[in-house]
């Protein structure tokens, strides 16, 4: 016979081994190793592309500040990031994938896919990243009471005051909206949900792939200062992602969650970009609603689950 069979089931062949599988690379140390050099290609190609914009856009006088120029036009770097992005963490991980599954089983590993009820579990999904915002906020006050060194957090700061300054630009919101919520919404779920997590998934079980993919996507953006609560996101997409079965819950919170960001930082940015205190963390009532609805939606999207 040149098929295998599994005793459970006779004459259903089972799955071809996997190139990673084949050649004896463990799936999680496989992903590990396209998390760093994914990272690594993104952000070269994107600091050199957004250099390249900016001196094609403006050219550059002898003696003239580099840094001060790609801070006058973050349009474009914003432009060169997504690109890095789109490249690396989207494509590039959709034929790193070969590694582990066949052409047509690509789909299915990341779970591009969607079932009767995927809709419900984007519309709870959705919902889950808003009514879990007081929760985010407060875990970020937690975050700021960690020692962190003052250099990592003037870094952190800078990043914001130049984030702040941009979107405080006439016209720039629906380009903000492309360039923060969007393309790290599908690009960033496609490498940490759809890959990364599947590898770990493969390795070591759901729970500790849910924990360590989102554990990994809050060091991943390499702010100290936020990575409990970034860290915390990238769980709860974890968990949407498996219990939904589908990449699209997660992508869809993913895009309300940064895109919200964007609306507060662009109507209100003296409340999104306040320094965390106690005095400006959410009251304790917000938290506690925060958090019994947080249960509630996520027993909804248990209780819809079709892979619990």
């Amino acid at each position: 016979m040149n098929s295998l069979t599994d005793s459970g089931n006779e004459h259903m062949p089972l799955a071809p081994a996997s190139w990673a599988e084949r050649n004896g690379f463990s799936h999680w140390a496989l992903g590990l190793i396209w998390l760093v050099i994914g990272f690594i290609l993104f952000q070269v190609l994107a600091n050199l592309l957004a250099v390249a914009l900016v001196l094609y856009q403006n050219g550059m006088e002898p003696g003239a500040d580099l840094m001060a120029l790609l801070l006058e036009r973050l349009d474009l770097v914003f432009i060169a990031n997504s690109i890095g992005q789109i490249l690396f963490l989207g494509l590039a991980t959709w034929f790193f994938v070969r590694l582990h599954a066949s052409r047509s089983d690509r789909p299915s590993f990341l779970r591009l896919s969607l079932s009767p009820n995927t809709g419900r579990m984007v519309l709870l999904s959705a919902l889950l990243f808003i009514v879990i915002q007081p929760v985010i906020w407060y875990i970020g006050y937690l975050n700021t009471l960690l020692p962190i060194p003052e250099t990592l957090t003037e870094l952190q700061r800078s990043q914001y005051e130049m984030i702040e300054n941009f979107l405080r630009s006439d016209g720039v919101m629906w380009i903000a909206l492309f360039h923060v919520a969007i393309v790290p919404a599908i690009c960033e779920e496609i490498m940490f949900r759809g890959y990364l997590q599947r590898t770990f998934e493969k390795s070591w079980g759901v729970w500790p792939a849910i924990l360590l993919s989102g554990f990994l996507f809050g060091a991943y953006h390499l702010q100290l200062g936020n990575l409990l609560p970034l860290a915390t996101l990238g769980i709860l997409l974890a968990l949407v992602t498996w219990l939904s079965g589908s990449l699209l819950p997660a992508m869809v919170a993913h895009f309300v969650n940064n895109g919200g960001a964007v609306l507060l930082a662009t109507f209100y940015p003296d409340v999104a970009f306040a320094d965390i205190t106690p005095e400006t963390a959410p009251p304790i009532w917000m938290l506690l609603i925060g958090i019994l609805g947080a249960i509630g939606l996520i027993r909804l999207l248990y209780n819809q689950s079709e892979t619990k």
